[in-house]
């Protein structure tokens, strides 16, 4: 029988299910990979062309910035136009974009192919929880989205390594040229796995909002740009500065247009569902202190305790493993729990380790005693992350699926930079008034005040969560 059928029996239909589950995940691995592997080639790819490490960041940074950008657009159009073409869209935009970084004869032209690829990466993601929404119901969903999240974490954990060995073994281009094979693979499974969009989708959601999306694309990108250049360019520099306000002014005349506009890219009044505004809150907050907070434990481990690369990363992996099991235990919590109490638990977990790593970290401080508070700080990041996902895709039809996840996954990656920047502010203030005593004191110091800065932020995430989200029913 055939996959594509839409009137499969029950057990055809759990086939088909997990083999969506599959194809997303293969989209999101190879978006979430290709995220760091880069980091490592970066320095074989400035051997190669003969230029500056500045030469080469926009290997990097146009990327970041063009899938920050878009991620919203790609998830109102996934609405309009459909899934499957989406999806399709973004696989074949990916692997092409891929082939043309690993062939790149020049920095330029690689710059362009990762912009491109970034764009690909986009729509690949933000489609991946409205693939999973449509196609999955009830306790099959959030587990689901669990594994998917378990998965994405699991992706990030392997890049370092897996970038390393293909750097060595066969040059910088390899990094790029392997997702083709895959992309190939996961573009013809696409064909046959999911189901051809209904006909009349944009009929139904109207025209597309061109305006709406271009103003938000700038916006979003200059946004991004400030972010990530800021500490080079300063964070109080009039370059920096000014791209703020220019982002500002231009998400202003976005938010005008949407609450004028028939047809709209964000729906504000996706705002007024309390649970709504809960997650997308507890999604932003949790970016700012998770991956600011990350930061700085390197920091610490290499500055304070003097831990090489290497070291730091094995000290790091309890972390990204015990996130990855917590996030399986989250999606299943939420077949016996309400979803506040479950979030507001991994939030919980968030704050309690992060106050006990504030206060353990000293120079003098055993590395492997760290290791407790760390496993606590990745099993409160992996109950609350699924739950939140789930949360914020129930409390709209499916049909708006893709707007929904555009908007948690753009506030993710704005929650993200905006936590570098905030909590490298903090760290590097308490550096500077650390005047007395050795290096080592002063970095544990900073790292302290950073970690204590991510208990409040944590805290206040509860509150909000329990607030905002149900504490009765389930998911």
């Amino acid at each position: 029988m055939s996959l594509t059928n839409p009137q499969l029996p029950g057990r055809a239909t759990a086939v088909r299910g997990r083999a969506i589950l599959g194809l997303v995940i293969a989209g999101t691995a190879l978006v979430v990979i290709d995220m760091t592997i880069v980091t490592i080639g970066l320095p074989a790819i400035q051997a190669d062309f003969g230029t500056t490490l500045a030469g080469v960041q926009w290997v990097i940074v146009g990327y970041m910035i063009t899938m920050g950008a878009v991620t919203q657009v790609a998830g109102s159009l996934s609405d309009r136009i459909g899934r499957r073409r989406m999806y399709l869209f973004g696989i074949a935009l990916f692997t092409l974009a891929s082939l043309a970084c690993g062939a790149a004869p020049t920095p330029v032209v690689l710059d362009l192919a990762r912009a491109l690829q970034g764009i690909g990466g986009a729509v690949l993601m933000v489609n991946a929880l409205p693939l999973l929404s449509d196609h999955l119901d009830g306790e099959r969903r959030n587990l689901a989205i669990s594994t998917w999240g378990s998965a994405a974490t699991a992706a990030g954990l392997i890049a370092p390594l897996l970038g390393g060995t293909l750097v060595d073994a066969f040059g910088w281009r390899a990094i790029f040229l392997i997702n083709v094979p895959i992309g190939v693979a996961a573009f013809l499974l696409c064909l046959r796995v999911l189901p051809a969009d209904a006909s009349g989708r944009s009929a139904a959601h109207g025209r597309i909002d061109w305006a709406g999306a271009a103003l938000l694309i700038a916006a979003l990108a200059v946004a991004d740009f400030a972010l990530l250049r800021g500490e080079e360019q300063g964070w109080a520099s009039a370059a920096t500065l000014t791209q703020l306000v220019i982002a500002a002014v231009l998400l202003a005349a976005f938010l005008l247009l949407q609450s004028r506009s028939g047809a709209v890219t964000l729906d504000l009044a996706l705002f007024r569902k309390a649970a709504f505004t809960g997650a997308a809150a507890a999604v932003f907050i949790s970016r700012v202190l998770s991956i600011g907070g990350t930061v700085y434990f390197v920091q610490y481990f290499q500055e304070a305790l003097h831990l090489s690369p290497t070291q730091s990363g094995l000290l790091l992996a309890p972390v990204f493993l015990a996130q990855m099991a917590a996030g399986l235990l989250g999606g299943k919590l939420l077949s016996w729990f309400a979803p506040g109490h479950v979030i507001a638990a991994g939030y919980l977990c968030k704050a309690i380790s992060a106050t006990w790593l504030a206060l353990a970290l000293t120079p003098a401080a055993s590395p492997w005693l760290l290791t407790i508070p760390l496993l606590v700080w990745g099993v409160g990041g992996g109950i609350a992350g699924a739950p939140v996902m789930a949360v914020a895709m129930n409390v709209t039809d499916r049909q708006r699926a893709g707007m929904v996840s555009g908007t948690i996954t753009s506030l993710a990656s704005i929650g993200a930079g905006i936590g570098t920047a905030v909590l490298g502010a903090v760290y590097t203030t308490r550096i500077a008034g650390v005047t007395a005593g050795p290096r080592e004191a002063a970095v544990a110091s900073g790292a302290s005040a950073v970690l204590y800065g991510c208990a409040g932020l944590a805290v206040i995430t509860m509150v909000l969560v329990l607030a905002l989200i149900p504490r009765r029913g389930r998911a």
